[in-house]
């Protein structure tokens, strides 16, 4: 399909100029690359504009009765200011071409009209409307891809917990900042029956609204398969082989879930891939919880998951972390690191939950400086107060 014209305005009131521009550009005409419309004064120019939306390039005398090339310049500002003008006028009226040039207009040629030196400027000119257009598209694009950024960032807050947790028996504490690009990361902590309660923190691989999709598939999925088994290990199975299933851009996820016995203090739990946890002990002693060593999620289906147990006493906390943490970076292109990480929760051996999170991010935060956050700062802090009699 043969696209249209590109439609120019010829504002000028010698008539001999229209015969001299449909000859100087009949081939082009005939092949229908150019289309030209004239007017006789601004007046007329502004009508013909209205007439034809699709003209952006006007090429305008300044002398002109009714009204002038300079005032339709202000009206052009006023009306159509993505309209680029050309102004032709004689060589000796510099004074009124400096003055179109400080009212907008893109360029100009003198008379007697050198019809090459007007062709040259008329193809600069497209050029840099053309530019303009594809800048133009390109911020639109920006835009309602930011919007969409925005919105999947809204929906992945929203389902997971926000509020603390604090009962006789534990309390939880959850931070997550998220960073500018949108992630992966999500944690959750939920009661499996009166004796027993679940927490999750998992990291998906990538960033933006398949990472985010990706996260909201994953704990779907976990919560859904937790309530029906008493292991984490089989229920990360599931999950492994549902995910899995499919999955053409290998997206994966690193995820630890564990269930506290309220009644004896034992975790039981089953690390895929994601970074070891924390068990920051009653008497400042900092332990890692031993990995499972097992594969990440969703990318080999069949792989059997396994459970480890540690045991907690009333006093010590259990800190889950995701990378955005550890690997906080400063100015220097230095990583926050788990030593920092371990000598700041050891510190902190007595302090709430509460207060052990917003110590642990506001290290890492201060680390990082200025620089920018580049992945989700994510941690959980679940403290055994007493075991259920």
């Amino acid at each position: 399909m043969q696209a249209s014209p590109i439609r120019l305005l010829v504002v000028d009131d010698e008539e001999d100029l229209e015969l001299l521009v449909r000859q100087k550009f009949r081939r082009r005409i005939r092949k229908g690359e150019l289309d030209f419309v004239f007017a006789h004064n601004g007046k007329e120019a502004l009508e013909k504009l209205a007439e034809h939306p699709d003209i952006h390039l006007v090429l305008s005398d300044i002398n002109m009765p009714v009204m002038d090339g300079l005032t339709l310049l202000s009206q052009l500002e006023d009306t159509r200011p993505e309209v680029r003008a050309v102004i032709i006028s004689a060589y000796g009226d510099m004074k009124n071409i400096r003055t179109a040039m400080n009212r907008g207009a893109f360029d100009f040629v003198t008379k007697p009209i050198d019809f090459n030196d007007l062709e040259i400027t008329i193809e600069k000119t497209l050029k840099h409307l053309q530019t303009l257009e594809s800048a133009l598209e390109s911020r639109d694009r920006l835009v309602a891809l930011t919007r969409e950024l925005d919105v999947a960032k809204q929906m992945q807050m929203s389902i997971l917990p926000r509020n603390s947790l604090s009962s006789e028996t534990h309390a939880i504490e959850p931070r997550m900042i998220p960073a500018r690009e949108i992630g992966g990361d999500f944690y959750d902590f939920f009661s499996l029956d009166d004796n027993r309660v679940g927490l999750v923190i998992a990291d998906v691989s990538g960033k933006g609204v398949p990472a985010a999709l990706f996260t909201t598939v994953t704990r779907s999925l976990l919560k859904s398969t937790a309530r029906n088994s008493p292991s984490p290990a089989r229920c990360l199975t599931e999950v492994n082989d549902l995910l899995a299933e499919d999955n053409d851009g290998c997206v994966f996820v690193t995820l630890f879930y564990g269930v506290l016995d309220l009644r004896s203090g034992v975790l039981r739990y089953c690390n895929g891939g994601h970074n070891p946890p924390r068990l920051l002990r009653a008497d400042a002693q900092v332990e890692i919880v031993p990995p499972t060593g097992n594969l990440v999620l969703g990318v080999v289906a069949g792989h059997e998951y396994r459970d480890a147990e540690i045991q907690l006493c009333p006093g010590d906390t259990l800190f889950l972390y995701t990378d955005g943490i550890t690997e906080a970076e400063n100015a220097g292109q230095e990583e926050f690191g788990e030593a920092l990480l371990d000598r700041t929760l050891a510190s902190l051996a007595g302090a709430t939950v509460g207060d052990i999170v917003k110590t642990v991010v506001d290290a890492a935060q201060d680390f990082a400086g200025d620089a920018p956050q580049s992945d989700d700062i994510t941690c959980v802090a679940l403290r055994l107060n007493a075991t259920l009699s």
